[in-house]
């Protein structure tokens, strides 16, 4: 039997220059297996089989993140914030 794994903000305090190595290296060890992810980075979900949306403690929505776009909701809020945020500069 085998156990899921749980990542809780797997990449949140990783530096750009070696994100991408460690999400290459998490996709590797995780191959063919159940994983919980637990994050608040677009890029760390946005590949999921499944994405679960919770607020205040209940699933309020759930999918794909192509069908979770396409819905008035938490989700596509968030990644449009995320998209705005994207062109600020300081």
């Amino acid at each position: 039997m085998q156990l899921p794994i749980i990542l809780i903000e797997a990449t949140a305090n990783v530096d750009p220059e070696n994100e991408k190595e460690l999400v290459e290296a998490i996709d590797a060890l995780t191959r063919e297996k159940t994983i919980f992810m637990i994050a608040h980075r677009l890029k760390t979900v946005r590949n999921a089989d499944r994405i679960l949306v919770v607020d205040k403690g209940k699933i309020v929505q759930q999918g794909r993140h192509e069908e979770l776009m396409q819905q008035e909701g938490i989700y596509g809020r968030f990644v449009q914030s995320r998209e705005l945020a994207a062109g600020w500069k300081l």
